[in-house]
């Protein structure tokens, strides 16, 4: 599969070339008295141990990501590894203790009260697991209540609000009152709110946790959908892998405050850097996880297809197809040129967990 290899990294490449919107760099959120002394007088170069002996508690250590412009950027974790920390510390909800955070190349940890209430108003949205809506307020109302505290009047502010209305399918429900709406539609509410003042990035808190399993899936493929149309940056946090898999560009997982390791879906499963990531990766089916890109082989001279895909796609959303016509299928770059094939025995090793070989993995 060598012959592959230089198309899958020019593709990546191209995917990378997109210019970053958030960094944070050496971030940490350290709690205790005197927190950010200690870090100052060493530099912030402190282990587990120093902190404990300190009576100090390392809630974010050393963090460093950097979010591409466009891109549904994961943080994940089980519960205390730091992820909800470290997104409130993206946003300055809370003040880190050391390090720095950029948006488009502003260091928002120098920016002034009102600086930063102008950035939080008009360039970033924000949605948490608590919808919370205000009871006394319409769907309307709750919508278009950033706004209101803006200072836009009120037939703007709520002709603007309609459209995000349409946008995230509330149609009909304007009048309605939260108490009034399941906790699907309330969620979207939350996000149509969060989505009024068009922001530049979108912090998405465990925004689906609290939903039942169906609804929560629907609100999945909602993100995807809207995603489509406005292109957010987002960083979304979610303790769930089956989650992350379905909506990441890329995932950084976290424990016990550190960033263990940041990839694609694909990269984390069929390469975790540690045990950890292993074991968290474990029971993810890699035809959920795994491109036709990486499982392609050169082109055949003279193939029969039994059908296109892209080098995005997942084996798992075309896997029956492959099988059921047992016809090697074709697979194109974005401007639909031949990359490769896949063949149906390829597929059906993948989906049997048979071990894939070396050159399969590079």
């Amino acid at each position: 599969m060598n012959d592959q290899a230089p198309m899958r990294k020019e593709a990546e490449l191209t995917e990378d070339d997109r210019p970053v919107k958030l960094r944070c760099k050496n971030v940490w959120k350290v709690f205790g008295a005197g927190a950010a002394k200690f870090l100052a007088d060493r530099a912030a170069v402190v282990t587990s141990e120093n902190l404990s002996e300190a009576k100090l508690v390392g809630a974010v250590r050393n963090a460093s990501i950097e979010v591409r412009r466009g891109e549904i950027f994961i943080v994940m974790g089980l519960s205390g590894s730091g992820k909800s920390t470290l997104v409130r510390c993206l946003s300055r909800l809370i003040e880190p203790t050391w390090g720095s955070v950029e948006l488009d190349g502003m260091d928002l940890l120098k920016a002034k009260p009102d600086e930063l209430i102008e950035i939080r108003r008009h360039r970033m949205g924000m949605v948490f697991q608590h919808f919370a809506l205000l009871p006394h307020l319409t769907v309307l109302e709750n919508i278009a209540f950033p706004l209101s505290v803006q200072g836009v009047d009120r037939k703007t502010r709520e002709a603007r609000a309609r459209k995000v209305i349409e946008l995230v399918g509330l149609n009909g429900r304007e009048q309605f009152y939260p108490r009034e709406l399941s906790g699907g539609q309330q969620q979207r509410v939350g996000i149509a709110r969060s989505l009024c003042v068009e922001p530049e990035i979108w912090f998405l808190d465990e925004p689906f946790s609290a939903l039942d399993p169906l609804i929560r899936r629907e609100m999945q493929t909602e993100l995807l959908r809207l995603q489509s149309v406005l292109k957010k940056t987002i960083v979304f946090i979610t303790h769930d892998f089956d989650e992350a898999i379905r909506l990441a560009d890329r995932i950084a997982i976290m424990k016990d405050g550190e960033i263990i390791q940041t990839g694609t879906p694909e990269e984390l499963v069929l390469h975790p850097a540690t045990d950890y990531v292993a074991e968290f990766t474990r029971d993810v089916q890699r035809a959920k996880v795994m491109s036709a890109a990486r499982l392609m082989q050169p082109v055949s001279p003279s193939a029969d297809y039994g059908g296109t895909v892209q080098a995005t796609d997942k084996v798992s959303t075309f896997s029956a197809r492959i099988v059921g016509v047992r016809k090697n299928f074709l697979v194109t770059g974005a401007d639909g040129k031949p990359l490769g094939e896949v063949t149906p025995d390829a597929v059906i090793d993948l989906l049997a967990d048979r071990d894939l070989t070396r050159e399969e993995r590079i």
